[in-house]
């Protein structure tokens, strides 16, 4: 009993210590970069402006934006209060039989959550800046990482950053519906070097197949 206790403790100090680093974690700015020769390449550093590369801006998003504001402004207090120190953010994939078993589980105990569909290169570049790896599934409570599905280490961590055991979402709660983790937020152009060449088009984003290549399950 004491063992158990103290693990509770170091896990709701661990929590306790990600939450004053959560808010700057909520997004994270990525550039896909194409260069002169067309080689595309993802960095979270801008190049210089002496690089003749076109830049695009996109945002790694760990919320929801207002739809989760509005989601979250339905719960009752005391979970909400939860919810806002120690947000869950949940990714997957099509063809995830433990994302399933992770969403059923955080489904069945009314855990709000965000939930981030990682489905082009483009999120698969952007999941490793954030996780560090390309496995799911993959999620966060607060600053916390969890990589991989075990129940009993997520119900754990949900225990300690003070979850309910048992749902208490009111009947009216939907859940938000999942969107991608990488979506493109503005445009921009390195200056030109003195050779005068072709404008590069940038290429468009598009869904790659229901298993990206890279993705471990």
């Amino acid at each position: 009993m004491r063992s158990q206790l103290k693990k509770l403790l170091v896990l709701s100090l661990s929590l306790a210590t990600f939450a004053a680093v959560n808010s700057s974690a909520r997004a994270q700015q990525i550039f896909r970069i194409v260069g002169a020769d067309g080689k595309v390449t993802f960095s979270d550093q801008a190049p210089s402006s002496q690089s003749n590369a076109t830049v695009q801006a996109v945002t790694a998003e760990n919320s929801a934006g207002q739809d989760s504001n509005t989601a979250i402004n339905m719960l009752p207090y005391a979970l909400k209060q939860v919810a806002i120190k120690y947000p869950v953010t949940f990714y997957t994939s099509n063809q995830c039989s433990a994302c399933a078993a992770a969403r059923a589980m955080l489904v069945g105990r009314g855990i709000p959550f965000t939930e981030k569909t990682i489905s082009t290169t483009e999120d698969i570049q952007a999941l490793e800046r954030l996780s560090g790896d390309n496995s799911l599934p993959f999620a966060t409570l607060g600053g916390q990482q969890l990589k991989g599905y075990a129940e009993v280490e997520w119900t754990q961590f949900l225990n300690a950053a003070g979850y309910p055991a048992v749902s208490q979402l009111p009947a009216s709660y939907r859940q938000i519906p999942a969107t991608p983790l990488v979506k493109i937020t503005s445009v921009s152009v390195a200056p030109k070097s003195a050779a005068s060449s072709p404008a590069r088009r940038i290429t468009p984003v598009t869904p790659a197949t229901n298993n990206p290549s890279g993705i471990r399950f």
